[in-house]
C-alpha cells in the first residue's frame, strides 16, 4: 500500500466525516449484536419451560414476544445506522475523487510540452478516469467495509469469549487458515491488477486516436485492418481481466467454506458442551449466528484486498504522472510587461528527444509596435523560435530578452497572458462559434466579437449560417473548412489583449485577397504590439518591418522585403516563383 500514501492528505482532510462513519459503524454493529443474544436466551426459556411444566401459562409467550419486539427494533435501528453510515463514508469517498481528479487534471495542465510529446491522450484520460475510479473504491467502499469488518469482529469475539471461551477458540480455527490464503492470493492480484489498467490504457489510447483519425481511416479503406486490431486488443484486455477474475473467484467459495467448517466446529463442539452440562441450548444457536454474522465480513475482506491490491495499481500510475515535473522551471517574478521588445541574441537550441540542433546561433531583434516575418523551408526552425518565444521550451545556450529582461525572468502565466498565439494546426472546442471566438478573452462584449470577427474576414461566413454565431461547431470544427477554422483561431487570438501577436503559419488555406485583408486589419489594430508571422508565403511577410530567412537552424539571410529581393539569394529565388513579376511586388 506504498503508492496509496499519497490519498492520505485527502483522509486527513475529511478526517471529522470518516470519524463520525466510524462512530455511526461502532453504533450499528452494537444494535446487530442484540439479535443473536436474544434467540439464545429465548431458545434457553424454551428449554427450560420444556423442563417445567408448570411455567407454560402464558408467561413465555409474553416473554417471546417481547423478545421479537427487541430483534424487530434492534434491526430497524442497526439498518438506519447503517444507512447512515455508508452516506457519510461513500460520500467522502465521492469528495476524495472529486479531489484527485482535480489535482491530476491541474497538474497536466502544468506541464511542458515534451510531456504530451512523449504520452498519449488516451493514456492520460485513462489516469483520470479509470485509475481514478479504482482508487476511490479503496477511499470509499473499501474503508466503509473494513471498518465495518474490524467493529463487527472485534465486538463479535468479544462477545463469544465472554460466553464460552473454549467454544470460541474452537470455532475460530480456521481464521489462521484464511489469513494465510488472503495473504498468498493477494500478491497474484496485484500483479494481475497492474497488468490489466496497463491493456486498458492501451485499449482507450487505440479507441481515442481511431475516433480521432476517422476520416483517415475510411479515405483509406483501412476499417478492416483497425478493426482486426481493435479486436486483438479488447482480446489481450479481455484476456487479463479473466486470469484476474479466475483469481478474485476463490475467495467468496473459499470464505463460505472456512465459515461453513467453523459451523460444523461450533455445533459438534457446542454440543458436547451441552451434553455434559457446560452450556445452555441457546449458546449454540447464539455462536451459530455470531458466526453466520461473520460471514459476510469474512468474505468481504477478500473482496476489500481485491479493491485495494486494483487501488494500489492504479494509484501507482496516478503517481507516475504526478511525479513527473515540467522540464520549464517557473522562476520569474516579473508580472508585467511595459514593452513588447524581443531580442535573441547567440541563441542556440537542440530538441531534447532527439538531441539535435534546431537552431544554431541566432541573433535578431524587433521592437514593439514592429512586424517580424519568418520564412524558409519545412524543418529550417521557424516554429521553433516560436516555441521558445513562448517558453514551450528553453535554449540551450544564449539568451531570449522581452523589453530587455530575459525572458526566464517573467512570471510563466504572465508570460503567456501577454502573447495571442495562433498554431500552425489550427483547434477549435465541440462548442458554438462564438465561445470559441470568446476562448481568448470570456469577457468579451459582442461587438468586440464582431469586430475581431469582422478583422479576420469571417464575419460573413458566420452571417450565412442558420444559427450564426450560436452554431455549434462539431469536434475540432469538423463541419468547416480549413480556410474558415484559422480566420476563427485569428480572431480568437485578436480577441485577447495582448501585446505580442503569433501567427504561425495559419493563413495556408485562405486565397490571396482574404489574406491581405486579414494582414492589413492586422496592422490597423496593432499598432503598438509585437507581430511575428511565420509562413512559406512571400504573400504573408512582404509587409513585415524585418524578415528572416533560416535554413537548417541557420539565418541566411535578414531585412525587409525590398532589401532581401536586392539579394540573389533564398528570399528572392522564393518570391520569383510565387510572385509575378519582383518589379510589381517591390514596396
Amino acid at each position: 500500500m506504498q503508492e496509496l500514501k499519497y490519498l492520505n492528505k485527502y483522509l486527513f482532510k475529511y478526517k471529522w466525516k470518516l470519524l463520525l462513519g466510524i462512530f455511526i459503524t461502532i453504533i450499528s454493529r452494537i444494535f446487530s449484536l442484540f439479535t443473536p443474544k436474544v434467540v439464545g436466551n429465548s431458545m434457553t426459556l424454551i428449554e427450560k419451560s420444556s423442563l417445567d411444566i408448570e411455567q407454560i401459562d402464558g408467561k413465555l409467550e409474553v416473554l417471546l414476544l417481547r423478545n421479537i419486539l427487541i430483534i424487530l427494533s434492534a434491526s430497524l435501528i442497526s439498518g438506519f445506522f447503517t444507512f447512515l453510515m455508508r452516506q457519510t463514508i461513500i460520500n467522502v469517498s465521492r469528495h476524495i475523487e472529486f479531489d484527485l481528479k482535480n489535482d491530476v487534471y491541474n497538474h497536466y495542465q502544468s506541464l511542458c510540452s515534451l510531456f504530451y510529446k512523449t504520452n498519449r491522450t488516451g493514456d492520460l484520460m485513462s489516469r483520470i478516469t479509470e485509475d481514478v475510479s479504482k482508487v476511490r473504491m479503496y477511499v470509499g467502499p473499501a474503508i466503509m467495509y473494513s471498518i465495518n469488518t474490524i467493529t463487527l469482529f472485534v465486538i463479535v469475539i468479544s462477545f463469544m469469549f465472554s460466553i464460552s471461551p473454549s467454544l470460541t477458540i474452537y470455532s475460530l480455527i480456521p481464521l489462521p487458515v484464511l489469513s494465510f490464503t488472503i495473504y498468498r492470493l493477494s500478491k497474484k492480484i496485484h500483479l494481475k491488477s497492474t497488468l490489466v489498467q496497463e491493456y486498458l490504457a492501451k485499449l482507450s489510447t487505440f479507441s481515442q486516436e481511431t475516433f480521432s483519425g476517422i476520416k483517415i481511416i475510411k479515405s483509406f479503406n483501412m476499417q478492416k485492418i483497425v478493426t482486426e486490431k481493435f479486436e486483438n486488443f479488447s482480446i489481450s484486455s479481455k484476456n487479463k481481466s479473466v486470469d484476474l477474475s479466475k483469481v478474485q473467484a476463490l475467495f467468496f467459495p473459499l470464505m463460505i467454506l472456512l465459515i461453513g467448517i467453523s459451523n460444523i466446529i461450533v455445533i459438534y463442539v457446542g454440543g458436547s458442551q451441552y451434553i455434559e452440562g457446560k452450556i445452555n441450548i441457546g449458546v449454540i444457536a447464539e455462536f451459530i449466528i455470531y458466526i453466520t454474522m461473520l460471514t459476510w465480513p469474512v468474505a468481504v475482506v477478500g473482496w476489500v484486498t481485491s479493491i485495494i491490491q486494483q487501488a494500489e495499481a492504479s494509484q501507482k500510475r496516478i503517481n507516475s504522472f504526478l511525479k513527473s515535473k515540467s522540464s520549464i522551471d517557473n522562476y520569474g517574478k516579473i508580472l508585467n510587461l511595459k514593452s513588447s521588445d524581443i531580442k535573441f541574441k547567440n541563441v542556440s537550441f537542440k530538441y531534447p528527444e532527439t538531441n539535435l540542433y534546431a537552431l544554431k546561433n541566432i541573433n535578431f531583434s524587433i521592437e514593439s509596435g514592429k512586424t517580424l516575418g519568418i520564412i524558409g523551408k519545412t524543418g529550417s526552425g521557424k516554429s521553433t523560435i516560436l516555441e521558445l518565444i513562448t517558453r514551450s521550451y528553453d535554449v540551450t545556450s544564449g539568451n531570449i530578452y522581452l523589453d530587455s529582461q530575459l525572458l526566464s525572468s517573467y512570471d510563466l502565466k504572465s508570460l503567456k497572458s501577454f502573447i495571442s498565439y495562433v498554431p500552425q494546426n489550427s483547434f477549435l472546442f465541440s462548442d458554438t462559434i462564438i465561445e470559441n471566438i470568446k476562448f481568448g478573452n470570456y469577457t468579451a462584449k459582442d461587438s468586440e466579437v464582431n469586430k475581431v470577427a469582422k478583422d479576420s474576414s469571417i464575419h460573413s461566413d458566420i452571417s450565412r449560417f442558420k444559427d450564426k454565431y450560436e452554431t455549434l461547431l462539431g469536434e475540432r470544427g469538423v463541419n468547416l473548412s480549413g480556410g474558415q477554422i484559422q480566420r476563427i483561431t485569428i480572431a480568437r487570438a485578436l480577441l485577447k489583449k495582448s501585446k505580442i501577436l503569433i501567427l504561425d503559419d495559419c493563413l495556408s488555406s485562405v486565397d490571396a485577397k482574404t489574406e491581405r485583408s486579414i494582414l492589413s486589419n492586422i496592422k490597423k489594430s496593432k499598432k503598438e504590439e509585437t507581430v511575428i508571422i511565420v509562413s512559406h508565403k512571400i504573400s504573408s511577410v512582404i509587409h513585415a518591418d524585418l524578415i528572416i530567412v533560416l535554413d537548417k537552424g541557420i539565418i541566411i539571410e535578414k531585412g525587409t522585403h525590398n532589401q532581401l529581393l536586392s539579394i540573389d539569394g533564398f528570399y528572392k529565388k522564393l518570391a520569383q516563383k510565387q510572385l509575378e513579376s519582383i518589379d510589381s511586388i517591390k514596396i
